[in-house]
């Protein structure tokens, strides 16, 4: 079976030529095709095209999604930011649609740019790997892939100190042994 994205991407292209081939050679009878008309493959490829350029049927609406108040206070910046959030919808993504500038990297959950620790409401952040589910449990949140449960109120942190609180206990074990022949191995590799 083709991969859905090259039949999508296949979708908006021109018909005709792209279909099946049209070159005429210098005797003019076509080059690399019997006949003129398309190949079994073709025709399939163009009706699954016309298939998916209906889109699927919505479900019914059953009433406008929730909106939620979201303030930020930015420690870095000084600034309060104040915003409404489609429940459905991640923090971050919003307050960037309304141009509001809040401290990120990654974009998927992974780090600590964005985290922030909430103050008062809830945050529903089920794909949250950057943060452990002892730091999601003391309040921490990161605003990428956070949705508001309800009206909520955070202050932004420092990305060292989250880190540090996430993973500072490995890292404060000792000094590690430094292994010659493996950092030679690492650097042969680049």
């Amino acid at each position: 079976m083709a991969c859905p994205a090259a039949t999508t991407a296949r979708i908006g292209a021109p018909r005709g030529p792209s279909l099946w081939r049209s070159d005429r050679s210098a005797g003019g009878v076509l080059a690399g095709s019997a006949s003129l008309r398309p190949s079994r493959a073709a025709r399939n490829t163009r009706a699954r095209a016309s298939e998916l350029q209906q889109a699927p049927p919505r479900p019914p609406a059953s009433g406008p999604v929730p909106t939620h108040k979201v303030t930020v206070h930015d420690r870095q910046t000084g600034v309060v930011h104040e915003f409404v959030v489609p429940e459905d919808q991640y923090i971050l993504h919003t307050a960037e649609a309304q141009d509001i500038r809040l401290p990120f990297a990654c974009r998927h959950g992974c780090c600590t740019s964005c985290a922030v620790r909430i103050k008062s409401g809830q945050i529903r952040q089920p794909e949250a790997l950057g943060i452990s589910a002892e730091l999601k449990d003391k309040g921490y949140a990161l605003l990428c892939v956070g949705f508001p449960s309800g009206d909520v109120e955070v202050e932004t942190q420092d990305e060292d100190e989250v880190y540090w609180l996430q993973f500072g206990r490995y890292f404060a074990r000792g000094p590690v042994e430094r292994d010659d022949y493996a950092l030679e191995l690492a650097m042969g590799d680049e």
